[in-house]
């Protein structure tokens, strides 16, 4: 084995680098040495990198938290796994000795912590990761599906408090991604009408293709009247896929609808009337990471029950993540996945 290897690197504020860094070794006996075959790009990474920052990560980190493996190697307490197993992460490590951890809320953890953000991620070719954040995934599911994983696992985990009723109206704020993996659940769940407002002309057609009954190209007060054209009144449930649109969101919620509050940006903030939400008895529902979906997620990308392949837009190697964070930025891509081994 190389005893280096290509890792971006975040350097602090809106920096980052291709550096080629030390291949880890294992030091502790509940940790395992992985290969990574194919690395996501999130929107909280777009957030790391931005200036000024939108969410925080520690400088000398290796970035990337969404991503699939195979078992190189293991500590010699780790049981269940061997070597040549193809696994998936969950980045977020709990305590299990919090209050949250305690009661059954490990995704409120209070001394939470992430591979790809605090602590070295999937952007590289090798990674090190305790035995209790792998999930097995079989072989035939292809890197590239493996590889969403992570982000679907939050989504469900946001859906499933959304309680869909076959035939109700949907409406989701964002076209990226995470909006559309939303957008493919409530489909496969039976929803009557969604709708969807996304500005970018390329992921608004993507929202098309992804099953979309109404796709609104535009940010502006047109887009919450179609909303309520469509839906006649307003939708059953409504998603903030962004992070910023929760008034939008507010407004073109039907009385009794339900509210997903999903994307996240420390930048943004707004201002809502008590008043609107009391009296029309609407549902708010914030929703960060998840619990217990990472074996949900296994089992509907084995069975191949959600058509994620049209959310990868490009596939590069590790060395053009410049070239992927442009694509990203400009709204021409959807889901970029790097391969390290073609760094």
């Amino acid at each position: 084995m190389s005893k280096k290897m290509p890792a971006i690197v975040f350097r602090g504020e809106g920096e980052w680098r291709l550096n080629q860094v030390a291949v880890p070794d294992i030091s502790y006996d509940d940790e395992v040495l992985l290969i990574v075959d194919r690395a996501g790009i999130c929107g909280t990474d777009l957030h790391i990198l931005h200036t000024p920052p939108g969410h925080p990560a520690t400088p000398g980190v290796i970035l990337g938290h969404e991503y699939v493996a195979t078992l190189l190697d293991a500590g010699d307490g780790v049981q269940g796994f061997k070597k040549g197993d193809r696994v998936v992460v969950d980045p977020n490590l709990t305590c299990g000795l919090c209050l949250p951890c305690r009661t059954g809320r490990t995704n409120t953890c209070e001394r939470m912590t992430t591979l790809g953000i605090y602590l070295n991620g999937g952007l590289a070719a090798f990674n090190l990761a305790p035995a209790k954040a792998l999930h097995k995934i079989h072989h035939e599911v292809p890197v590239e599906r493996a590889a969403l994983v992570e982000p679907l696992t939050c989504v469900l985990h946001s859906f499933e408090k959304a309680k869909l009723h076959p035939g109700e109206s949907v409406s989701i704020f964002g076209a990226g991604p995470i909006g559309l993996l939303f957008l493919l659940l409530f489909r496969a769940a039976g929803a009557g009408s969604i709708s969807v407002v996304e500005p970018s002309p390329y992921r608004a057609q993507k929202a098309r293709d992804c099953g979309a009954d109404e796709v609104i190209e535009s940010t502006g007060r047109e887009s919450l009247e179609a909303i309520l054209s469509i839906t006649h009144g307003g939708a059953d449930i409504t998603v903030d896929a962004v992070g910023c649109c929760m008034s939008a969101a507010l407004e073109v919620a039907r009385p009794g609808g339900r509210l997903v509050l999903f994307g996240m940006d420390q930048r943004s903030s707004t201002s809502v009337n008590q008043y609107d939400i009391a009296r029309r008895e609407l549902t708010l529902y914030g929703s960060f990471i998840q619990q217990t979906a990472f074996p949900k997620v296994v089992r509907l990308l084995e069975l191949e029950a959600l058509p994620i392949d049209q959310l990868i837009t490009h596939q590069l190697p590790l060395s053009e993540f410049a070239e992927a964070l442009e694509l990203l930025k400009s709204g021409e891509a959807v889901k970029v996945t790097l391969d390290p081994s073609a760094a």
